[in-house]
């Protein structure tokens, strides 16, 4: 048998469990560690970029078939697009089952806009034609800085593997190149995840020592809610494509269980998103899908964030007493299908896709957002835990649309995880 005090997932927890004491009984301290968790999380976004350029790049190049990416990307969208309304619809039934806001009766008055006003100044910048801007870096070299967007890496990297498509053999050189690129840089994503469990344990001890648990009390319901929301979608709708798929959602649960305590202590996905793609590889996926989908799911199949989305929202209009008619709550969740898109893994993008959806309805005052800011930090951890499950999930199916998954290996890897290890 294996000792549990050898597997990363029990020192993520140890972790986990250990920043959130610290936070509680020595909130000062608590909150002296954000250091911590910003490194961590700092030095998983400082490889990101080049590892997505490089993995997408290799998987297209590596399929020397134009059709076919375009295939595998045309059925990864309609792919992210259906799941992503059963989120909103989930989201929405909950919020209105629930009704958690009502009796809150806040006025407008009493709402603090200026502790929202970051959000919504970036909210306004959200538009199409400014979206689709962003979209192209201002240099090659741009879309790998501080200022960069997963969406620009995406954008180039899809451009310099068609163009190594169309050179063939010529191409051959740099193939080899990035190859050995893409190692070094794995090698080194392997040796920063070996401090996560201090990231993890310094970013609770911030969350804990900033808000406190006891301040959450009156919205408790919103929370609980919204996390029960998340298991349902997880559990019924996921569960469901899971097993028209050939496989049980428990244990890819159990597969993935690392990526999800990591992401649970630090608030971000995209800490998890390069041990997610090395695992979906060796649960039989084919790389060529891998590298197409998991980064663009990253950006477009946010089912979290859209159930987030959906009941913040109405939460807020309950909280103010604005009585929403259908047709609104309707143009609230297609909005939100919209604002969603390009939201970052990243604590805080959540926020600013809400305050964008709040403005087609006027008479909710996007300055509600203040009553949610103070657990804004305690959701995203199911937002960005949602997310991941998704893109999991929505990798093994493309996978199995397109005939590469490997179902034989697919059951072997699942059912190692129900086995104890032997030394």
């Amino acid at each position: 048998m294996r000792s549990i005090h050898r597997h990363f997932y029990f020192w993520v927890l140890v972790a986990i469990v250990t920043g959130g004491l610290i936070g509680h009984y020595a909130p000062d301290t608590g909150v002296a560690l954000k250091p911590l968790g910003d490194g961590f999380i700092s030095l998983v976004k400082m490889l990101i970029g080049p590892i997505i350029f490089l993995t997408v790049v290799l998987g297209i190049a590596g399929v020397s078939d134009v059709k076919k990416v375009g295939r595998v990307g045309a059925k990864a969208i309609l792919y992210f697009e259906v799941v992503s309304t059963f989120a909103l619809v989930i989201g929405l039934l909950m919020v209105n089952l629930l009704k958690p806001g009502s009796g809150f009766n806040v006025s407008v008055e009493s709402l603090d806009a200026s502790a929202v006003s970051k959000y919504t100044k970036a909210a306004h910048e959200q538009g199409i034609v400014p979206f689709l801007l962003h979209l192209i870096p201002k240099t090659f070299a741009d879309a790998f800085s501080a200022g960069g967007d997963l969406l620009q890496v995406l954008l180039l990297a899809v451009l310099f593997g068609f163009a190594m498509i169309h050179l063939g053999e010529r191409a051959r050189p740099v193939m080899n190149l990035l190859e050995a690129l893409s190692q070094v840089f794995f090698r080194i994503m392997g040796m920063v995840m070996k401090l996560a469990p201090l990231g993890a344990m310094g970013a609770m001890a911030f969350t804990i020592g900033k808000y406190g648990v006891e301040s959450l009390g009156p919205l408790m319901k919103l929370m609980g809610g919204f996390y029960l929301a998340c298991v349902l979608f997880v559990v019924i709708v996921l569960g469901a494509i899971a097993r028209m798929t050939g496989f049980s959602i428990f244990g890819f649960l159990r597969y993935i269980r690392d990526e999800l305590l990591l992401v649970l202590g630090t608030s971000s996905s995209e800490s998890a998103l390069v041990p997610l793609m090395q695992k979906l590889e060796r649960l039989g996926c084919s790389r060529s899908v891998v590298g197409l989908v998991v980064p663009s799911g990253y950006s477009f199949n946010l089912d979290g964030t859209n159930i987030y989305l959906t009941m913040a929202a109405i939460f807020i209009a309950q909280a103010l007493n604005v009585e929403l008619t259908l047709m609104q709550e309707l143009t609230l969740l297609g909005v939100a299908m919209l604002t969603s898109k390009g939201a970052s893994g990243v604590t805080g993008a959540g926020f600013i896709t809400l305050a964008a959806t709040l403005a087609v309805v006027p008479s909710v005052p996007v300055a509600g957002m203040a009553l949610i800011l103070g657990i804004d930090r305690f959701m995203s951890e199911a937002r960005a835990i949602t997310n991941l499950i998704g893109n999991g999930v929505a990798t093994v199916v493309v996978s199995h649309w397109e005939g590469e998954l490997d179902h034989a290996r697919l059951k072997a890897e699942l059912a190692t995880t129900r086995k104890p290890e032997t030394t």
